[in-house]
C-alpha cells in the first residue's frame, strides 16, 4: 500500500492512502503504420514524461492489435489525472499534432479515444 504524508503533529504523521486506479483506453492506427508509431514513442519526449509523471500518470503501456490496428492503452494514474485530462497543455497538444498524420484524430488532433471497462482483475 502507499501513502502519503498530508501533515504533520509534534507527534505523529498524518497519512492518507494513496488513490492508485487503474485507466485503459484504445485507440486506432492508420494501416501499416505501426513500425512509425513505435519509432517515435521509441523517442518520446523527456517534456511529455515530465509532464505526465508530475500529473500522476505512471506504468503506461499501449499494445497493437495488429489484425485491426487497434492500439490498447493501460495506465496508473495517482489521483484523478490521467493522460487523457492533459488536453489543454502545450506539450500534449503539440504531441497529437506530431501524431496525427498516423491515427485516427478528433478535429483538435487528439486521438480518438475509447474508454474500456474493467470487467476481470486478478491480483
Amino acid at each position: 500500500m502507499i501513502y502519503l504524508v498530508i501533515g504533520r503533529t509534534k507527534r505523529r504523521i498524518i497519512l492518507k492512502q494513496a488513490i492508485m486506479a487503474k485507466q485503459a483506453f484504445k485507440m486506432k492506427l492508420k494501416p501499416g503504420l505501426k513500425e512509425e508509431y513505435k519509432r517515435r514513442h521509441a523517442a518520446i519526449w523527456p517534456e511529455l514524461v515530465k509532464l505526465l509523471h508530475d500529473n500522476g500518470v505512471s506504468d503506461y503501456s499501449i499494445f497493437i492489435d495488429e489484425e485491426t490496428d487497434i492500439l490498447f492503452a493501460v495506465q496508473n494514474q495517482d489521483g484523478e489525472t490521467s493522460s487523457q485530462d492533459l488536453g489543454d497543455n502545450p506539450i500534449v497538444q503539440k504531441w497529437w499534432a506530431y501524431m496525427a498524420d498516423i491515427m485516427d484524430t478528433n478535429p483538435d488532433n487528439s486521438p480518438v479515444s475509447i474508454p474500456l471497462e474493467e470487467v476481470f482483475y486478478m491480483k
